[in-house]
């Protein structure tokens, strides 16, 4: 957890429920909430004019979502779209600012995530620069694992091949297609559908 559940709650945070598929925001509209995941799982994402999904990232248990964008006068660029039962903590723009300036340790852990998700964002956006499907999903599969993790084939990557696709801007086919060259060049092991990189 970035805050802690209590201290939200005592400054008149409410958990809120979600079901797959409801919008938490919608692009182009002001934040006026801080918003933190308790559990479930979250998508930042934004639809082109084809209609086609671009994936701008995945959130799960005690991530937030959109706080950057209450520092600022602009509106969110993504939509924040639940993809699987959320329970999530939803705190008024007023009162956050008014814990962070009785708290300002937390504005640390605050700035802490958004360096983190920052970081995230540039080393995403070197891999999707490639034109190398290979080096694209490669490049992904080792951002989720993480560092600390160097065990081949013990990481079990918790994305569909839709959201690989969604989140590397390759087609569904493309990524199926990759997957199965990675398998079969011992990069990533497929076992029951699954993968493990």
């Amino acid at each position: 957890m970035i805050i802690s559940e209590d201290l939200l709650v005592a400054y008149g945070a409410e958990y809120e429920t979600y079901k797959p598929g409801h919008v938490i925001f919608h692009e182009d509209t002001a934040p006026r909430f801080y918003f933190q995941i308790v559990s479930g799982t979250v998508e930042l994402n934004n639809y082109h004019e084809d209609g086609k999904e671009f994936t701008q990232s995945i959130l799960t248990d005690g991530k937030s979502l959109g706080e950057s964008f209450l520092f600022s006068d602009r509106r969110y660029p993504t939509n924040a779209t639940a993809k699987t039962d959320c329970k999530i903590l939803k705190l008024h723009k007023t009162d956050f600012y008014n814990l962070i300036q009785n708290k300002p340790e937390e504005l640390i852990n605050i700035v802490r995530a958004l360096s983190e998700s920052l970081h995230n964002k540039y080393v995403m956006m070197y891999s999707i620069s490639s034109s190398d499907p290979s080096f694209k999903i490669n490049s992904l599969m080792s951002y989720l694992k993480g560092d600390g993790n160097t065990e081949k084939f013990s990481f079990k990557v918790p994305l569909t091949r839709k959201q690989l696709a969604h989140l590397t801007g390759l087609r569904v086919e493309t990524v199926i297609r990759t997957v199965k060259k990675l398998h079969n060049n011992n990069i990533l092991k497929i076992k029951n559908g699954k993968i493990f990189y």
